[in-house]
């Protein structure tokens, strides 16, 4: 059951993919919805060249805390007009802090939360706010759905492909996604060179006979792809097949923590075409 959803409101990049998402998400589920957005102050705020003395750093420090401040309330405006006008209930919490904490408090709201709605990480692109989608994804300790840049409308998982690989992370996926697959007119079980990998308990068969025993049916396509096609088979399958959604274990650990993504979670991450829930 899906009751509690946060999203995270990007005050550095355009919001509505996931103001839409989130929002016709609660609305379908009758789920609340918590609206984070952080306005970053920058750390380099608290050191003043040329000596200066402290109260002209307390002044910097305070003007950076407004204008964090003023960027996350603008970001929240736009969803709140939103969720206003589909009645659901909702709260905003507008943050104004360094990005560490930034990522410490939103990643620990998460924890109280049954599903995270973020935007898909932009390629290339530095920006603190660009990274914290996948930090809530290491630290929230649940699922996160991301959601592409040309996503546009309502959040309809009708179709659901679900990258099955027999892992853990895989496992708890499927698991975290249940409320969703219930759903769902249709799955699809999409792996990728599943005789050769996939361990004989954890089968597409077992996970049909599974899934079948909860009165959720799925159809299973083993596909053949090189480590490096893997991505690219996954999303070119979801295109063929019309999906709504993929789920799928994400990879890598905390970049914070000097840690790095996996292969695949981070090619999808950086090129996905649908709505995608990853759980770590």
């Amino acid at each position: 059951m899906i009751k509690d959803i946060l999203v995270l409101v990007p005050t550095e990049r355009p919001g509505r993919p996931v103001i839409d998402a989130s929002i016709s998400l609660a609305a379908t589920l009758g789920a609340h919805l918590d609206a984070f957005a952080a306005g970053y102050v920058s750390t380099s705020a608290a050191y003043v060249v040329d000596g200066a003395a402290g109260a002209a750093v307390a002044s910097v420090f305070e003007m950076e805390q407004e204008r964090a401040n003023q960027r996350a309330v603008a970001a929240l405006e736009v969803f709140e007009a939103e969720a206003r006008n589909a009645r659901i209930s909702y709260q905003c919490h507008p943050l104004e802090t360094v990005p560490a904490d930034a990522a410490e408090a939103i990643g620990a709201a998460a924890r109280l939360h049954d599903l995270s709605v973020v935007l898909q990480p932009m390629s290339g692109h530095e920006t603190f706010d660009n990274t914290l989608p996948q930090e809530i994804l290491f630290r929230s300790g649940g699922p996160v759905l991301f959601v592409p840049h040309i996503f546009r409308g309502a959040f309809r998982a009708k179709r659901i492909g679900i990258c099955w690989d027999g892992s853990r992370l895989a496992a708890r996926a499927l698991r975290d996604a249940r409320p969703l697959l219930a759903q769902a007119d249709s799955l699809l079980a999409i792996s990728i060179n599943g005789a050769e990998s996939l361990p004989a308990y954890a089968s597409t068969d077992g996970l049909a006979k599974y899934l079948a025993r909860a009165g959720l049916p799925i159809e299973a396509i083993d596909l053949t792809a090189s480590r490096n096609e893997v991505q690219p088979t996954i999303l070119s399958l979801a295109a063929d097949e019309s999906l709504d959604m993929l789920v799928m274990g994400g990879y890598g650990h905390s970049r914070l923590q000097e840690g790095l993504l996996g292969g695949v979670t981070r090619a999808m991450l950086q090129t996905m075409t649908v709505p995608t829930l990853m759980t770590h």
